[in-house]
């Protein structure tokens, strides 16, 4: 099934950003790719993603993202989890969307854990310990 795969697609690619392997990453992401953060601040294009990457990389050696729940919705994929880091402010818990096209990651956008954040993604019900 085409969900199974993206959601396999994702999961590979974070192992990635967890291993800080860059190869891997360059490789996953299409051309057009596109990085979303927190504040809705942009980056476009593969190579721009990269550089950016290295950048947080550099900044955050021991940054991991740890999922919790995963959803597949067609191309869309949902993310329920927790970060760990040793800088606080990126230690805690995350929501993320993907979006999968051609066995390649063609958006990664990262959301506080907010109500109306699980709610923009279907993740309304979704509690916390």
């Amino acid at each position: 099934m085409q969900m199974d795969r993206n959601t396999t697609v994702v999961s590979r690619f974070n192992g990635f950003i967890n291993a800080r392997d860059i190869e891997g990453l360059s490789a996953m992401m299409t051309d057009d790719h596109i990085f979303i953060d927190s504040a809705n601040r942009q980056v476009v294009g593969r190579v721009d993603c990269i550089r950016a990457w290295k950048g947080f990389f550099a900044a955050f050696p021991d940054y991991q993202n740890h999922f919790e729940h995963v959803s597949a919705h067609v191309e869309l994929i949902v993310i329920m989890g927790r970060t760990s880091c040793s800088d606080a402010r990126l230690d805690g818990a995350a929501l993320w969307s993907a979006r999968v096209r051609d066995e390649q990651v063609s958006e990664w956008r990262v959301f506080e854990d907010t109500v109306s954040n699980r709610k923009l993604l279907g993740l309304a019900g979704s509690d916390r310990d």
